[in-house]
């Protein structure tokens, strides 16, 4: 029988980085594993061109530590930054493409809620000087997003959570990141 935990939604999602040579929009492409919400973003990148996309597909279907591995499907919308040669590499290592139809948002449903909570809560919310300042934001995301986030999909549980504290008292502390942009609010343990 197939289970959720062999499906696995992609899209890319764009921020804005000021260079030396003005304004430069960057292409995050991320996967998610529907069944947990884990995400991983395979890559970043001011023109996402076949050798990149061809890249990523060999990282995440490989055999070693390949996201992708045991995976069946992928749901992706119908960019043309998923080339053949993209598909083709996914399809040898056994994952079939699930391309959703035009102007369906709703068939990759979770994938355009990550992207949703991406930019409300922190992209919109900052400037950036350089890929390094984009990538440093992302990544901290993306760990408040396994693992301090609350997620009502997940019956308001967070996808990667800290063993719970034996007791119920105690002071509440505030762990922040990003210079406060993100808070997480947890008991103390004695």
């Amino acid at each position: 029988m197939l289970g959720s935990q062999s499906i696995v939604a992609t899209d890319f999602f764009t921020a804005e980085v000021r260079t030396p040579r003005g304004l430069k929009t960057y292409y995050i492409l991320f996967f998610m594993e529907l069944s947990t919400r884990r995400v991983t973003i395979a890559g970043f990148t001011p023109r996402p061109h076949g050798r990149f996309m061809a890249q990523v597909a060999r990282n995440l279907t490989d055999e070693e530590d390949g996201f992708l591995n045991g995976k069946r499907f992928l749901i992706h919308d119908r960019d043309t930054k998923y080339t053949d040669q993209f598909l083709r590499i996914l399809g040898d290592a056994g994952v079939e493409s699930a391309q959703c139809p035009a102007k369906a948002p709703n068939c990759n449903a979770y994938a355009e809620r990550f992207v949703r909570s991406i930019k409300e809560e922190c992209l919109s919310r900052m400037t950036f000087f350089g890929e390094k300042s984009l990538r440093r934001a992302i990544t901290e995301y993306a760990v408040h997003y396994h693992s301090e986030r609350n997620h009502q999909g997940l019956g308001n549980e967070r996808i990667e959570p800290e063993p719970k504290p034996h007791r119920v008292t105690g002071s509440i502390r505030c762990r922040s990141r990003l210079g406060g942009l993100l808070r997480f609010y947890h008991r103390q343990v004695a």
